[in-house]
C-alpha cells in the first residue's frame, strides 16, 4: 500500500503542477476556440461553406479547452463532463427518436457546461488579486458565455413552439447551424438588435428583455471591478 501512496501523491503532484501551467494557456485557447466556432464555423456552416467534419471538430477542442480551464474544480470538470455526455446522447437519441425529451436533453446538456465554465472563470475575474491579461481573457469568455447560454435557450424554444420568431430563414436552410439565433442573441446581448428576427413567444421575448439587461450591466460591473483591483493593487504595491 505504501509504495502505491507514494506514487499517488507523486502523480498528485504533478498534475497539480500540471493545472498551474495549463490553466491561463487553456484559457486562451478557450477564447480563440470559443471566438471561431462562433464568428468562423457557425456563419460559414450556416451558408454551406465549411464540411460537415468541422463544426464537431471544432465543438470536441471548445470541449477539450473547457476541461482544461475547469479542471482545477473537480465540481466544475465534473458537471462539465456529465453534460457532454446529456448533450451527446441527446443528439444521437434525437437523430432517431425525435422527441420534446430530447430537445430538453441536449439543451439542458449545454447549458449545464456553459453555466459550470461560467462560474469558475467569473470567480477569476471578479476574485481579489491584481488586473492581468488572464481576467480581461475571461471577461471576453463569460460575455461570450451569456451569448451561447441565450442562444441554447432561444433555439429550445424555438422548437417547442411553432412561430416563437419573426424573420428567421426556413427550418433546415442554415444547415442546422442555428446561425440567425446566434446572431439574434449577440444582438440582443449587446443591445443592437436590427429588429430583422423579433421574439414574438412571450417567453421568448422576456428571454431577450434578460438578455439585454445582463448585455447593459456586465461591461459596467465588471469595469468598475478592474478599476477597483488596480487601485487597491497599486496601493499595496506603494505601502511595501
Amino acid at each position: 500500500m505504501l509504495p502505491a501512496l507514494v506514487a499517488w501523491n507523486r502523480f498528485y503532484r504533478r498534475f497539480r503542477k500540471w493545472q498551474e501551467h495549463t490553466r491561463e494557456p487553456g484559457l486562451s485557447a478557450l477564447l480563440v476556440i470559443e471566438a471561431t466556432l462562433l464568428f468562423v464555423v457557425t456563419p460559414f456552416t450556416g451558408v454551406g461553406l465549411l464540411p460537415s467534419f468541422v463544426p464537431p471538430m471544432v465543438y470536441m477542442l471548445f470541449v477539450l479547452a473547457t476541461l482544461v480551464v475547469t479542471s482545477r474544480s473537480h465540481l466544475a470538470a465534473g458537471l462539465v463532463f456529465i453534460s457532454v455526455i446529456l448533450s451527446t446522447v441527446g443528439i444521437i437519441i434525437h437523430t432517431d427518436y425525435p422527441s420534446v425529451f430530447t430537445e430538453w436533453l441536449s439543451a439542458g446538456g449545454r447549458l449545464l457546461a456553459i453555466s459550470a465554465l461560467s462560474v469558475v472563470i467569473a470567480k477569476a475575474v471578479f476574485g481579489p488579486g491584481r488586473v492581468t491579461m488572464h481576467r480581461v481573457q475571461g471577461a471576453i469568455v463569460l460575455y461570450f458565455n451569456f451569448a451561447l447560454f441565450f442562444f441554447t435557450l432561444y433555439q429550445l424554444v424555438n422548437v417547442l413552439v411553432a412561430d416563437a420568431f419573426s424573420g428567421l430563414p426556413a427550418t433546415g436552410a442554415e444547415y442546422g447551424s442555428g446561425a440567425a439565433l446566434l446572431y439574434f442573441s449577440f444582438g440582443t446581448l449587446s443591445t443592437a438588435g436590427f429588429g430583422d428576427i423579433k421574439p414574438i413567444y412571450p417567453i421568448a421575448r422576456n428571454l431577450a428583455n434578460l438578455e439585454a439587461i445582463i448585455g447593459q450591466l456586465f461591461p459596467a460591473t465588471l469595469l468598475a471591478r478592474l478599476v477597483s483591483l488596480e487601485i487597491d493593487h497599486r496601493k499595496s504595491s506603494n505601502n511595501d
